[in-house]
């Protein structure tokens, strides 16, 4: 049977919803963290009354606080100076602890929800930006051929999706059977010898590298449609 403390606890969560998802709008670690730590204050805002007054209480007294918030107000920088602010303050680690103790009296683990999140995200901006430059070339080469057909469209998604692959370490061995099918001597230049006939997406081998990267875009926040288009 739910106790009124885990309802508690879900009705806040579910509130704090899109903070968390703003997750797939970050693009270094400094970014997920500023989402990190509002979902936490949002969420302890709800939870953890006492601690949370406490720690407004001292980001309205202290001057330095209060100035940063109030100058940002309405900015694009309100959120990151509110987080930054709240960090300085005594209350703010009083504030996590408290919020920790609910979660884990009720079963859940925060710290893992988040980390999962970030890990994800991370992931995923680590073979994008690794895989840009040869997903430009691709581009260039596509917008340069006023013949391109679908599969010449295709044929260059399935070497961007190999270049994403690259990066993400539960693919290593999808990525060197696909190296064997397709005769790459060097896995950092799909584009080396390339032999569009060996390139089929058919093939067995392929499933686990177009599923895998599908599955990281996903834990990323984000597709690899967005990928290509972007």
């Amino acid at each position: 049977m739910t106790t009124p403390q885990e309802i508690q606890f879900t009705n806040a969560f579910n509130a704090n919803k899109p903070t968390l998802a703003l997750f797939s709008k970050c693009n270094n670690k400094d970014e997920l963290y500023i989402i990190r730590d509002s979902f936490f204050l949002g969420m302890g805002s709800l939870l953890c009354k006492h601690e949370y007054d406490d720690l407004r209480e001292q980001m309205i007294v202290d001057p330095v606080s209060h100035t940063a918030i109030t100058n940002s107000i309405n900015s694009p920088s309100g959120l990151e100076s509110m987080i930054t602010a709240a960090r300085t303050c005594d209350g703010w680690e009083s504030l996590l602890a408290a919020l920790l103790q609910v979660s884990t009296s009720v079963g859940s683990d925060l710290d893992s929800l988040w980390y999962t999140l970030e890990d994800g995200r991370l992931q995923w901006l680590g073979a994008l930006n690794s895989a840009h430059t040869l997903k430009k070339t691709l581009k260039d080469a596509l917008d340069n051929d006023s013949n391109k057909t679908e599969k010449d469209i295709n044929d260059a998604k399935m070497v961007y999706i190999y270049a994403l692959a690259l990066s993400i370490p539960s693919l290593n061995e999808a990525v060197e059977a696909w190296c064997k099918i397709v005769k790459m001597n060097d896995k950092a230049q799909p584009l080396k010898n390339y032999n569009a006939e060996l390139w089929d997406c058919r093939k067995e081998e392929w499933r686990p590298l177009d599923l895998g990267v599908q599955e990281a875009a996903e834990k990323g926040g984000s597709s690899f449609n967005d990928a290509w288009e972007a």
